[in-house]
């Protein structure tokens, strides 16, 4: 069988830690140029890359001009989808309404999991 989807995790990723920002969005958006379906999990501090004005202002480094929002545009231009998780969002005292309307859809453990579970999807965790 070969792979339709992949699922990307994002626990780790932290806004306070930017040199781990970029490489999670360069993946989703190969992933979604090879025509693959691809779901951005957005969980823990994660949530706050989605708060207008964040991404903007972050670069995964001193020596490269992208900053994180172009690369998460870089994802969602190529087809990535972003789900983010309601526990996440409540903890940093967040709702829908807050984050940017690309990412207003609810996905959290539950709809992880299951494409975890599907044997056409692959997962990856940063």
């Amino acid at each position: 069988m070969s792979r339709t989807g992949l699922a990307i995790l994002l626990w780790a990723v932290d806004p306070d830690e930017p040199a781990r920002l970029a490489t999670p969005f360069a993946h989703a958006a190969a992933a979604a140029a090879m025509e693959l379906q691809v779901e951005v999990y957005f969980s823990a501090r994660s949530v706050l890359l989605l708060r207008p004005g964040v991404a903007e202002s972050l670069r995964a480094s001193a020596h490269f001009g992208k900053t994180v929002a172009a690369w998460m545009q870089d994802a969602l231009s190529h087809g990535a989808r972003f789900l983010a998780c309601s526990d996440a969002l409540a903890a940093q005292g967040l709702t829908l309404t807050d984050i940017l309307p690309a990412a207003r859809q609810h996905g959290g453990a539950v709809q992880f999991v299951a494409r975890a579970a599907d044997p056409a999807w692959a997962t990856l965790v940063f």
